[in-house]
């Protein structure tokens, strides 16, 4: 008897490989970056058969070697991109550029300088595929750095967290890797100061925090200090929160009339009697109500002058094209 033809089983098609962007900001690196690279590249290898990776290097405008150790390493490697600023727009520009230039399903955000490590990065790529969360981040516990300026740094989120106007993520920086549809939230701010772990918190979405300890710096000294560190403090808490507007809206609720009582008080007493007592005290609540409105006009400015940079809207930072490798991609400025 003749043999029943059967219909052939057509395979089920392969899903489509991952494609993780991993933006990695350096300024003045040439230190650490050989250094950082083969530590990077060891971290992902392990995920290379079930994800591809871009390594997006942001070169913030450096002075030193950095440009030519990263074409080095572009010779060498097909997945490095480099996008040179043509100057120092800093570390928030910076990482804002590379969300913007970034090609993956994932982008993720690391620093050259080694003190996050790479393997924890891996564990981040990890967590994304495995779907348990749209976003990944670093929790930052211990660090080479002295107490007061850890103690500082629990201050600071702390006190973001309480005074922002939406949700801040409890000690977590920008060492985390986001979903696209989180990047394309997160980019969808106007501002010029950048706040990207502020917007990461008022976006959303499913979240995990991974705990890790960071490292010694590969080499090189580090470009943070203590001044620089108030003013992304200072910068931070007016991008996320307008508590300091409402707390003189709600103080001058009170301490005007107050002061105002004060001086007909002072006016009546102080023709009736020669006591000086009450005149004294109204003559104090008028000081007290000149420093409130010294105090007031000091805080109102500042919002007001990030409201006017906001609307000159000058670019966020500038990509120089001729410095710059990127295959083609749109590597116009951009806001």
């Amino acid at each position: 008897m003749p043999l029943e033809s059967q219909t052939p089983v057509k395979a089920a098609p392969e899903a489509p490989r991952r494609l993780v962007s991993v933006v990695i900001p350096a300024y003045n690196e040439q230190a650490t970056l050989p250094l950082f690279y083969e530590e990077l590249r060891a971290a992902l290898a392990p995920l290379e058969d079930r994800v591809d990776f871009e390594l997006l290097f942001i070169n913030n405008g450096s002075t030193d070697r950095t440009l030519e150790l990263l074409d080095g390493l572009r010779e060498k490697d097909r997945r490095v991109r480099v996008a040179t600023l043509s100057r120092n727009f800093g570390y928030q520009a910076a990482i804002t550029a590379g969300l913007r230039l970034s090609k993956g399903d994932a982008v993720g955000c690391i620093d050259s300088d080694g003190e996050d490590p790479p393997a924890v990065f891996a564990e981040f790529v990890e967590t994304w595929l495995g779907g348990e969360a749209d976003i990944v981040y670093g929790v930052r516990d211990k660090r080479p750095e002295s107490v007061l300026m850890r103690l500082a740094r629990k201050a600071f989120y702390r006190i973001t967290r309480y005074m922002a106007d939406h949700e801040i993520i409890l000690d977590m920086a920008e060492f985390a890797l986001l979903d696209r549809r989180v990047k394309t939230a997160v980019l969808s701010t106007r501002s010029t100061f950048p706040f990207v772990r502020g917007q990461v918190g008022y976006v959303g979405f499913r979240r995990v925090g991974i705990k890790y300890d960071r490292h010694v710096r590969l080499g090189g000294k580090s470009h943070y200090n203590l001044l620089r560190a108030t003013q992304f403090a200072v910068g931070g808490i007016l991008s996320s929160s307008t508590a300091p507007l409402r707390v003189l809206a709600y103080s001058a609720g009170a301490l005007v009339p107050l002061s105002l009582i004060g001086l007909v008080a002072a006016a009546v007493h102080g023709a009736a009697t020669p006591e000086f007592g009450v005149l004294g005290w109204s003559l104090l609540g008028a000081m007290l109500l000149l420093v409130w409105l010294v105090f007031a006009v000091a805080v109102v400015s500042v919002y007001v002058a990030r409201v006017y940079k906001d609307q000159v809207a000058l670019p966020l930072y500038v990509v120089d094209s001729r410095r710059s490798s990127l295959d083609g991609t749109d590597d116009e400025p951009r806001s």
